[in-house]
């Protein structure tokens, strides 16, 4: 990913227009971060997933203050608001997505290895002692 554009708040100089382009580069790196962590979860490269999430959470915080910062100072243009919208959706989509993947492998793991269960009988399914019914050993 690209280094963060000039942070818009750290200068109040500079024309409407000026600071228009500074927002464009903003965003171009917001949504190249988009890209950049779509790409790893892609490949699923955990650590490429990592450090691109961490790439987009920062340019993600640096277009919020930039955006902030013109807001109060003039403004900001109609399709720079709304392309930073639809950034800001598709990280959403991106959560939901690994939050519904992450719930479908939680199931598959349940399936697949099930919580042992506590036998009330003397001996667990294994065939062996169980070990709530050995005699006169308390377990803390």
């Amino acid at each position: 990913m690209a280094p963060p554009a000039k942070s818009i708040a750290s200068s109040t100089a500079g024309s409407p227009s000026s600071r228009t382009v500074e927002l464009e580069q903003v965003v171009q790196h917001v949504e190249q971060g988009l890209v950049s962590l779509a790409d790893a979860l892609r490949e699923r490269d955990g650590a490429a997933i990592e450090h691109e999430a961490g790439e987009l959470h920062r340019a993600l915080a640096n277009a919020v203050q930039c955006f902030m910062h013109v807001a109060e100072h003039g403004g900001v243009p109609e399709p720079l608001r709304r392309r930073l919208a639809r950034a800001s959706a598709t990280v959403a989509r991106q959560r939901e997505s690994l939050a519904r993947a992450t719930a479908a492998l939680d199931r598959a793991i349940d399936v697949l290895m099930p919580a042992p269960h506590v036998s009330a009988g003397l001996y667990a399914s294994n065939g062996l002692q169980s070990s709530s019914t050995r005699g006169g050993m308390l377990r803390a």
